[in-house]
């Protein structure tokens, strides 16, 4: 896993996501070098990175042009070139893809429901789709449009602290909790 501080990063893009999120994120995909992975809302492309290391290829989309170019560079620091970027909103950037195995929704634009429609008539069988959020409506969001669309939708909220050592002792950072919220095409 590569450390947060490792990526380039910007005030004007969020990311990347925190190590700990990635890892339970490659773990829970169980990603292959067969598979075709979208990274919708790339951000800094942390997410997008640690994928394009296992998977066949990552699409990465952000309609954000700063996040492209973010993206971009840490592709390059970190040697990857199975990765197509597209700059477009996540809907619109899903038009073209034909075959998805794992699609990550990391920010959807108020558009959550239509992109996921747009990713299940994409999603080969035994496909992947994982979905992180911070707010509470966007949980209960996907898990009820994950419902409508025939899956069996799964959620675990993620609290991590990270240990700061000081002169007398350690003091224990949180992070925000996230969720991921998953489900498996049948």
């Amino acid at each position: 896993m590569i450390e947060d501080n490792d990526f380039i990063t910007s005030c004007e893009v969020p990311g990347p996501s925190k190590e700990n999120i990635r890892a339970i994120l490659l773990y829970k995909s169980m990603v292959s070098s067969n598979d075709i992975v979208v990274d919708i809302g790339c951000g800094t492309g942390g997410i997008t990175v640690e994928f394009a290391k296992k998977a066949k290829k990552v699409i990465s989309i952000d309609k954000n042009p700063e996040a492209i170019k973010l993206t971009k560079k840490n592709l390059e620091k970190f040697n990857i070139k199975n990765v197509e970027l597209i700059e477009n909103d996540g809907l619109t950037g899903l038009n073209n893809i034909e075959n998805i195995d794992i699609a990550i929704v990391g920010g959807s634009g108020n558009q959550l429901d239509e992109i996921l429609k747009k990713v299940d008539s994409k999603l080969n069988s035994n496909g992947r789709i994982f979905i992180t959020a911070i707010l509470l409506d966007t949980k209960l969001e996907a898990i009820d449009y994950l419902k409508n669309l025939g899956y069996n939708p799964k959620i675990v909220e993620v609290n991590i602290s990270n240990g700061r050592v000081l002169d007398r002792g350690v003091m224990m950072i949180s992070e925000n909790p996230i969720g991921i919220i998953s489900a498996k095409k049948r």
